[in-house]
């Protein structure tokens, strides 16, 4: 039986990576300054080993707090290792990012800068070796028989199928289902495996035996009156107890709760924009994107300017009207990529392939994401923001408002040059519902980690549009 493991395993995630960031740096200063690797000339001047190992306790501290808020001490259960090496690589660019910010403000220009960048690669590499290699052990362990959690569904319901689809589909988690209580389906009715075996009442039977490790109650609407005594009874018995409502298509899946005097409220959409705070540092780090981003693409976009006007009649720079943040339009700025139009086929419908109306020019532009530059003007001006839901046109929102459901919701954040849906792909000619899907989730996760994580992506991945025509 399992009960209260992940306390442990923090424990010993903590302790182990406070090592593995004490080896790394250690080794980032031999790498550095012991060998080749360095590159240390003679006559170089660098500070004492005593200086930089002096700092160890410190950098070890800030990673652990850092690695605590990148969710990197959460339950492996139901996690992927491809999302728990992102946090790892998003902790270690915050690290990094941290380091140069104290040298900088201290004004310690001869702290070795490509140490920094040795020890943050090594510790990366080794601190997911360690993570991924524990996994491995933890599912060997869970094939085996070892390490697994045992547990009782009460109620049949549409939440109880998803939760034993889902349980199903990633045997690696080491979850095994028993079996289903409820009142009104038949015993012995079979959902993939996973039987009906009685009424809930028989919990006062099964749960003094003391063989189960959680009981999750997956009750139906219709017997939420049960919910209470059902609670109650499994508390009693120290089970560890979950509650997977049956109305999850409208809780979000991170719910945000007020406390009103001990009253619990439940906001049907968590969005953490709404908080003065983040919406300050959010917009602090729009204008400081913004601003470099023009600076450094100053030449590339006098290049575009001088190419748009010069292969084709009309203005450099289209502005269109989109639908912003609180439903308010305003103007968004683009490279004309097109031939230049009349009135009436500018209300035609998205460019399709082989378009005639796309010049060549643009129809490069369009390909790298580049007529998207001039929005940075937008993002400057507070219209949009670097990561963000992308803005549509006013006629497609009054379109798509009344067929896709929640896709107003976007329009609670400024929109974006780039987004989560677009790093997935989800770019151009492309299922808005899956967008919308993508753009929610953005919404009710959203941390400047993951902002940075999607910049990240764009860079990587995310200019190049196979969409866009």
């Amino acid at each position: 039986m399992i009960k209260n493991n992940q306390k442990y395993l923090n424990g010993l995630h903590v302790v182990i990576d406070a090592v593995i960031i004490t080896g790394s740096y250690i080794l980032a200063w031999w790498l550095k300054f012991e060998t080749p690797v360095g590159n240390v000339k003679p006559g170089d001047f660098y500070l004492p080993r005593e200086t930089y190992f002096s700092a160890i306790p410190y950098i070890v501290v800030a990673y652990l707090i850092i690695y605590r808020f990148c969710r990197l001490y959460t339950a492996k259960r139901g996690s992927g290792p491809g999302g728990e090496l992102l946090r790892i690589t998003e902790a270690n660019v915050f690290g990094a990012i941290g380091m140069t910010s104290v040298l900088f403000v201290i004004w310690q220009q001869h702290f070795s800068r490509s140490m920094i960048a040795m020890f943050v690669c090594l510790n990366i590499t080794l601190t997911a070796i360690f993570r991924l290699s524990l996994r491995e052990i933890l599912m060997a362990a869970r094939r085996k028989g070892y390490n697994m959690k045992h547990v009782l569904l009460v109620g049949y319901s549409k939440a109880a199928e998803q939760y034993i689809d889902r349980i199903r589909a990633n045997p690696q988690w080491g979850y095994v289902i028993h079996a289903i209580l409820d009142d009104v389906t038949e015993r012995g009715t079979l959902y993939k495996g996973i039987k009906v075996v009685g009424r809930i009442d028989n919990l006062e039977i099964i749960l003094p035996e003391n063989k189960l490790d959680e009981i999750a109650i997956t009750l139906p609407l219709s017997q939420y009156g049960r919910l209470e005594d059902i609670v109650a009874q499994c508390e009693k018995s120290g089970v560890h107890t979950k509650f997977i409502p049956d109305y999850n298509s409208i809780i979000p899946s991170r719910p945000y709760t007020e406390d009103l005097m001990g009253l619990p409220v439940i906001n049907i959409r968590n969005v953490p924009l709404t908080r003065m705070s983040n919406r300050a540092f959010k917009r602090a780090m729009d204008i400081v994107g913004a601003s470099v981003g023009l600076i450094i693409s100053s030449p590339l976009l006098l290049l575009i300017a001088i190419l748009v006007k010069t292969t084709s009649e009309g203005p450099v720079i289209f502005a269109q009207e989109r639908i912003g943040r609180h439903n308010k339009p305003f103007r968004m700025y683009k490279f004309r990529s097109m031939r230049q139009q009349s009135e009436h086929a500018k209300q035609a419908d998205w460019t399709v392939e082989n378009d005639p109306r796309v010049t060549k020019v643009g129809k490069f532009i369009r390909r790298t994401s580049l007529d998207e530059l001039p929005q940075l003007v937008n993002i400057l001006k507070g219209d949009m923001s670097l990561v963000g839901p992308r803005p549509e046109q006013t006629k497609y929102v009054e379109e798509f408002r009344e067929k896709i459901p929640r896709y107003m919701i976007k329009h609670q954040v400024r929109p974006g040059l780039t987004g989560w849906a677009q790093v997935n792909g989800y770019r151009g000619d492309t299922s808005i519902r899956k967008r919308i899907d993508y753009d929610l989730y953005y919404i009710e996760n959203w941390t400047l980690g993951f902002d940075i994580r999607i910049l990240f992506l764009t860079i990587f991945k995310g200019f190049i549009n196979k969409n866009a025509y």
